[in-house]
């Protein structure tokens, strides 16, 4: 399938600091690319560039079939954006904002207004449409800046963290609301800190650090790579635990570990779920009796520390203070 957005060696530097270094990225039409790495890996200048709101040093990108240095303009057109950070007027009203927004796209008057109303309604924003953007809560304002990304129904969508601050239950609308544009045929390139996000709707995930893509796949294959899958076994009489080990040993890679209320014992193996049956067999035959079992794979959290040596919630720049993405001015 070609690629909706491409970019082919990537460069950015800031003085002595790099913060892209030949990085190369595809997302065919309808999908979502998932942007994954620490702060400071360049997820921001990636998106930053093929938005047009910045010139990289080297390399080159399209999106849409245009070229993003040639003809930034029309590439403009074609896209919705929503950065790390609301970007809302906060004298005017949640509905005056979006209006407004429909104008700049020259959608008429009476298409922004029924644009505005209906993202007002699909992000439970309508009991605030006429107070001043300046009453928002913090949550309110992001979920309108991301209504206003999609004012002008985009066909192509730029997400750089596009959950940040948002509680549980507005993250999962704004799940359910890329689904959908996902599903008309929008293609979606995603950065989060969240890997629940990536793994729920990203179809493919380049995970990048100090600039350069380190892996690429969709979770499973990710999590396949890193490897990990254990054996968990809960017993219900701790005097038989001795005979459950000794069953888990005919299969484990490694040592079998006792843990939990010393009823607990883990094993890492290989074979998925065949393992798993040829274990159960054994310890049904065997007449024990067990309060869970299951095959535990590795995670995403998994899969980003062992490629990156960080956990995702090390937000902490070099220096000290609030994380941002950017590595330069």
């Amino acid at each position: 399938m070609p690629a909706v957005i491409e970019a082919r060696g990537l460069t950015k530097r800031y003085g002595h600091v790099t913060a892209l270094d030949g990085l190369d990225l595809d997302v065919p039409s309808a999908q979502v690319l998932g942007l994954l790495g620490p702060n400071g890996a360049g997820k921001t200048t990636a998106v930053r560039i093929l938005t047009t709101l910045l010139r990289p040093d080297a390399g080159r990108a399209t999106v849409a079939g245009v070229d993003v240095l040639e003809q930034p303009e029309e590439v403009r057109r074609r896209i919705g954006l929503s950065g790390q950070y609301a970007a809302v007027d906060e004298t005017l009203t949640g509905y005056e904002n979006l209006e407004m927004i429909g104008r700049l796209y020259r959608l008429g008057r009476r298409r922004a207004r029924a644009r505005a109303s209906e993202l007002l309604e699909r992000f439970s924003l309508t009991d605030a449409a006429g107070r001043p953007v300046k009453t928002y809560s913090g949550g309110m304002r992001r979920r309108l800046d991301l209504a206003g990304s999609l004012v002008a129904e985009p066909s192509v969508l730029f997400l750089d963290e596009p959950t940040t601050g948002l509680d549980p239950r507005s993250r999962v609308t704004m799940w359910e609301v890329i689904r959908e544009l996902v599903d008309r045929g929008t293609t979606l390139l995603l950065t989060t800190q969240y890997l629940e996000e990536a793994d729920r709707l990203a179809d493919e995930i380049v995970v990048i650090d100090h600039g350069r893509a380190i892996a690429r796949g969709d979770a499973d294959a990710l999590k396949a790579e890193v490897g990990g899958e254990r054996i968990e076994v809960v017993v219900r009489d701790t005097d038989r635990i001795g005979e459950v080990g000794g069953i888990l040993e005919t299969v484990a890679l490694g040592q079998v570990v006792v843990g939990g209320q010393g009823n607990q014992l883990t094993a890492p193996v290989a074979g998925g779920p065949d393992t798993l049956m040829r274990v159960l067999r054994e310890l049904d035959a065997a007449g024990l009796e067990l309060l869970d079992v299951g095959l535990r794979r590795p995670t995403l959290d998994d899969v980003f520390l062992a490629l990156t040596g960080q956990p995702t919630d090390d937000a902490a720049e070099p220096g000290g203070g609030a994380a941002t993405e950017e590595v330069g001015p």
